[in-house]
């Protein structure tokens, strides 16, 4: 068991987060781990045979469901809220989402739904109090970005619709919005050739950084009246399940919000998984490990 966590768990660290993510990976542990392998050198997969798998018939009736998504868990309980093709737990306290839940195959990829039907709406099941409107965003500067993204739900209009939700957005830098995270929203929907179901997790972080009195502190902006929280940073978790049973891989990554330029590879946002989970207050690795397996008692490798 305790080797597993060992061999299995840690993700290599990218070199390449910028100045405000290095912060975050400052703890010394995690540089050496840097400097001693590659990106992408090697994933963590968790070795457990037989992994449950969706059945066809499910694929076919409704590929990207929200139902599907709760398979693995969910990072935390609080304001649970389930869409169409995706589950989120809402923060009310930033206007935005904790984190969002989708499950991506060739299936939920495919359709004729159109985005050029959709549009941003406030989500009226969060009291008014508590709720992003478009006005929020309106010459702020920032990106209405997704975080469940519309292009990952072709197989029905409404689900695509329901990704327009002002919940599932949170304010994004424009650059970073249109560039490097929407390469990775493409990165993610390649994943679908290659694994049998892609789960993701996105979310919005809020680091602290040190500044000038030698302190630490959490600082972020917020916009329009409703004063909707600008995340520091946001990031992904990708849950791979293999197609041979073999069990299921781990891929996560960290992105400032900020101008990132095109030149720099998206393996330079790895980190380990357990650095989200310290940061977000969010846990992943347990609730993987009891769908999988029922116990934490993993087979060495």
């Amino acid at each position: 068991m305790r080797r597993w966590w060992r061999t299995g768990a840690t993700l290599v660290v990218g070199a390449g987060l910028g100045a405000s993510a290095n912060r975050l990976l400052s703890d010394g542990g995690l540089r050496e781990k840097e400097q001693g392998a590659g990106p992408l050198s090697r994933f963590p997969v968790i070795p457990v045979p037989g992994v449950p798998t969706v059945e066809a018939s499910e694929l076919q009736v409704s590929p990207g469901n929200s139902g599907a998504v709760m398979k693995y868990g969910f990072p935390s309980l609080a304001n649970v809220k389930t869409r169409e093709s995706y589950v989120t737990s809402y923060d009310p306290r930033t206007r935005t989402a904790s984190w969002v839940i989708e499950r991506l195959n060739p299936a939920s990829l495919s359709g004729q739904s159109n985005r050029k039907y959709c549009e941003f709406k406030e989500d009226d099941s969060v009291h008014i109090f508590h709720r992003a409107t478009n006005a929020d965003y309106k010459g702020s500067g920032f990106d209405r970005g997704h975080l469940a993204a519309a292009g990952n739900h072709k197989w029905s209009q409404k689900a695509m619709e329901d990704t327009f939700y002002l919940s599932n957005v949170a304010p994004q830098n424009p650059h970073l919005n249109q560039n490097t995270w929407n390469n990775l929203e493409k990165l993610c929907r390649s994943l679908t050739k290659r694994y049998l179901n892609v789960y993701v997790c996105t979310g919005p972080l809020y680091l602290p950084r040190q500044e000038a009195d030698g302190k630490f502190y959490v600082r972020y902006q917020v916009i329009g009246q409703n004063h909707v929280a600008v995340p520091t940073h946001f990031f992904k978790v990708l849950i791979l399940e293999q197609g041979d049973g073999r069990g299921v891989e781990l891929r996560s990554y960290v992105l400032p919000n900020e101008p990132i330029s095109e030149q720099v590879p998206l393996e330079r946002f790895l980190v380990p998984i357990e650095t989200i989970e310290r940061a977000s207050g969010l846990l992943f690795v347990p609730n993987i490990m009891k769908r999988t397996s029922g116990v934490y008692a993993i087979s060495e490798r």
